[in-house]
């Protein structure tokens, strides 16, 4: 399997890597900072330093698969398209570092630590997410309209308390016996490991939000900065999106 040097810490911008794979699905290292696509986030994008110094432009990142389309616990670093040459000159046990777009992976985990305080004002099942670059969306499980200048003020009031976020984890046991710990109707945490990741916005003894999540984030709400709520639409008869954007 692939470390995941993200899980714990966000922060990483690069990392000494070993190359496993080359193939279809992309470039396999041994580890990585690279997020891949899931849970509504976006896969990294980067590049990969080769031991000559080249560049190899890394367009995307994704779960690697099997022939039978299952994850295989790898990361596929998805290179753009016209580096040919560059591939065919990466073999599995070169080294190379692999080097994340910062600023692009900044503005994702600020907006998914925003969802999160979403989630605290309106507190009702998600069941759609996205989190780009250049927006994020919400879709609650509702039927009762929204403010969008109400929620876009509820952000700035949590963002500027400078609430901390941690990074945990609980047992499966742990999280069977709190089911109403998943806010997500259409994406489940992971499980196999005995452990799940979680996501704490806020102390123990007053958190905000408490969430399993995979994804990554900033350490300290204050470091979202002036995210807004752009609209707020109704997607059906009991969904309601709500629609985030750097102001």
């Amino acid at each position: 399997m692939t470390q995941e040097l993200f899980r714990q810490d966000a922060y990483l911008r690069e990392t000494a890597a070993a190359v496993r794979s080359v193939g279809e699905q992309g470039i396999v290292l041994d580890r990585t900072v690279f997020y891949p696509l899931g849970g509504g986030q976006a896969g990294d994008s980067g590049v990969l330093v080769l031991a000559d110094g080249r560049l190899l432009q890394v367009a995307d990142t994704r779960k690697h698969k099997d022939a039978e389309g299952r994850p295989t616990g790898e990361i596929a670093h998805v290179p753009a398209p016209g580096q040919e040459g560059l591939l065919a000159a990466l073999h599995p046990g070169d080294h190379v570092l692999a080097r994340i777009d910062w600023e692009r992976r900044h503005k994702l985990m600020r907006f998914h630590t925003t969802t999160h305080l979403l989630c605290h004002l309106v507190p009702q099942l998600v069941n759609g997410c996205s989190i780009t670059p250049d927006y994020a969306r919400l879709d609650f499980n509702m039927t009762d309209p929204l403010d969008k200048d109400a929620l876009s003020e509820g952000i700035a009031r949590l963002v500027a308390a400078a609430h901390p976020v941690e990074v945990g984890a609980i047992s499966d046991e742990e999280l069977d016996a709190n089911p109403a710990l998943v806010k997500s109707m259409s994406v489940q945490p992971p499980r196999g490991t005995g452990q799940v990741r979680t996501i704490r916005v806020g102390g123990a003894d007053n958190a905000i939000d408490y969430q399993p999540c995979g994804g990554t984030h900033v350490a300290n709400t204050s470091e979202i900065g002036a995210v807004v709520v752009t609209k707020i639409e109704k997607k059906s008869a009991s969904t309601r999106r709500v629609v985030l954007g750097f102001a």
